[in-house]
């Protein structure tokens, strides 16, 4: 796949995971559009996961792909926020990622 077309696959699935966030967190904004597998760029996952991360200025809630690649975050948030926004998305049927989230 050539890097281009990565881009375009990748920013029509964070695009979705935004939409999906949006409708839990009342903002969200792209992450990730592409990742790093073997070598070469490809497209981030189309599986819509939710997390929490720490960043240095407080926390974020994420939607990522099966590895983890954070394809789309709410605003900086207290973590008591941000778990509320995870509940959220859970009772709302997206399952959580507790692995290690990939914000770059």
């Amino acid at each position: 796949m050539q890097y281009h077309q990565a881009i375009r696959i990748g920013q029509d699935r964070s695009r979705k995971s935004q939409m999906t966030l949006f409708e839990h967190a009342g903002f969200a904004m792209l992450t990730l559009t592409v990742k790093k597998s073997q070598g070469v760029f490809v497209p981030v996952g189309e599986k819509e996961l939710v997390a929490v991360a720490q960043k240095t200025d407080g926390w974020v809630a994420v939607i990522v792909d099966e590895e983890g690649y954070a394809k789309a975050q709410s605003k900086t948030l207290s973590e008591e926020q941000a778990r509320e926004i995870l509940q959220k998305a859970i009772t709302a049927g997206i399952p959580e990622y507790t692995g290690t989230v990939k914000l770059v």
